[in-house]
């Protein structure tokens, strides 16, 4: 990209767009194509890049009514399809964000204001200062984006207790109703999750929901991604309970396949979330009540017109062209599992309830404890090599593979890559990670544990 300075005389725009565009071609991940698989990340449709363009081109500021009449309307209207959407009641408040992250945020910040009411305090007010640490309850498939949301809360992210019956996550419905019952004088939040990020299994939401109502909790479902087993009648037993819970929040870049800056939160109550954001001062005026200021229902009064994509998308497709993108990603996935136990030397470590294919390369003769090396091993041979691109994990203690299906443009063909790409690689990995024992040295991706994937993914080589 030249020089790192600031360059004192610019080059013009032509110029600069131009090195850029030969930059990207280089150096940026094809994230937005068919074989990408890593980190649960979707496209965008063509409704929804050509509409976020136009969001640029027009650069309004979705504050309220008065700063965009255009883009406020459309994100009533595309709050309330997406209610319908996914089942939730239409009484509901919600909110565009600007993903996952923010959208957990919003929704532990107006269990945060119920929380602080439950005790007679108005924490937006008055602070956190003289409160108990509030308890946070949830299972060992809460996600990073939820307890750094719990972090930027100021609640404490290492407070957050996980209720686990098992090496996988699952959680320990007796143990929940156990902490319940111990502290049924105080209120507790309830972190529900909605497609784990290693399996795309559930949390038992209803089960949960059941439990908080019999004494002070509030439940918040973290849907990202999982809440889209919502439009397939094939899957929406998983989220039964859904439209019970006190809070949601699911990510639009993900099967909604928006551009990136996009999320959604849900409260069942409006007057928490509107409670935790609500500011006003004398130049911003007021509002009619049919016109919500939904820079007063998120962390940002400065809004990008995020509802023009939303819209768009929706507008395009509606419900029956996502259920019948949510349905052929089951089946994809359902046909890379079967691969998957089909292949001698891979072994499939959870089962496949939605669209996350966990697995790890397990060739004869290659003892337990080497398994580990191997697969990390692979993992970046797999990314270096590009044909398709997802990462390793580590599941149940396993270092393991997780190709997630969820991009509109994936078909069969882009699918059958998964398992034949790795197994090729395989025989490499295998002699990578001999050669390295030979010499006594671990190979480099064994040296440091993996981190959680967030939302962001690294720069590598492009696909090829």
């Amino acid at each position: 990209m030249g020089a790192t300075g600031l360059p004192e005389e610019g080059v013009g725009s032509l110029a600069a767009l131009s090195e850029l565009v030969r930059a990207a071609v280089d150096d940026s991940t094809r994230s937005a194509g068919p074989r990408f698989f890593h980190f649960v990340m979707g496209g965008g449709t063509p409704a929804a890049l050509a509409a976020d363009w136009l969001a640029s081109a027009l650069d309004q500021n979705a504050y309220n009514w008065v700063s965009s009449p255009f883009a406020a309307r459309l994100e009533q209207i595309s709050v309330a399809w997406l209610k319908d959407l996914f089942g939730l009641p239409a009484a509901w408040t919600g909110v565009i964000t600007t993903g996952a992250t923010m959208a957990n945020f919003a929704g532990l910040a107006a269990a945060r204001r119920w929380w602080g009411l439950e005790q007679g305090v108005d924490v937006e007010a008055e602070g956190l200062s003289g409160l108990p640490p509030m308890k946070i309850l949830t299972s060992g498939y809460v996600h990073v984006s939820a307890l750094k949301a719990v972090a930027m809360l100021g609640l404490g992210r290492q407070r957050v207790r996980t209720l686990s019956r098992d090496g996988a996550g699952r959680i320990d419905l007796d143990a929940l109703a156990s902490e319940l019952e111990e502290r049924n004088s105080e209120p507790v939040v309830i972190i529900a999750n909605a497609g784990d990020v290693n399996t795309g299994d559930f949390d038992p939401i209803a089960e949960m929901v059941a439990l908080a109502r019999k004494h002070r909790a509030w439940v918040h479902v973290d849907g990202a991604f999982g809440l889209f087993a919502a439009v397939s009648p094939t899957t929406r037993h998983l989220v039964a309970g859904l439209e019970l819970a006190d809070s949601v929040g699911v990510d639009g870049h993900k099967w909604l396949n928006v551009p990136y800056d996009s999320g959604y939160a849900f409260v069942r109550e409006p007057k928490f979330l509107a409670g935790a954001f609500g500011v006003s001062a004398s130049y911003l005026g007021t509002e009619a009540l049919a016109r919500p200021v939904f820079g007063n229902l998120g962390p940002e009064m400065s809004r990008r017109a995020r509802s023009l994509a939303l819209w768009a998308t929706l507008r395009a497709y509606g419900r029956a062209g996502y259920r019948a993108m949510v349905e052929r990603h089951l089946a994809l996935a359902q046909r890379v599992a079967d691969q998957v136990d089909a292949a001698p030397d891979l072994e499939r470590l959870a089962d496949v309830s939605l669209n996350v294919v966990c697995f790890r390369y397990r060739p004869s003769g290659i003892p337990e404890d080497q398994l580990d090396d191997l697969n990390r091993t692979l993992g970046e041979l797999v990314l270096e090599d590009g044909r398709v691109y997802f990462g390793t994990t580590v599941f149940a203690g396993k270092v393991a593979f997780r190709p997630a299906i969820v991009n509109w443009r994936t078909r069969e063909e882009d699918a059958d890559l998964i398992v034949a790409t790795v197994r090729e690689l395989g025989a490499r990995a295998v002699a990578q990670v001999e050669a390295s024992r030979a010499r006594g040295a671990m190979p480099a991706s064994a040296k440091s544990e993996p981190v959680e994937p967030s939302e962001s993914a690294e720069v590598a080589k492009p696909q090829r």
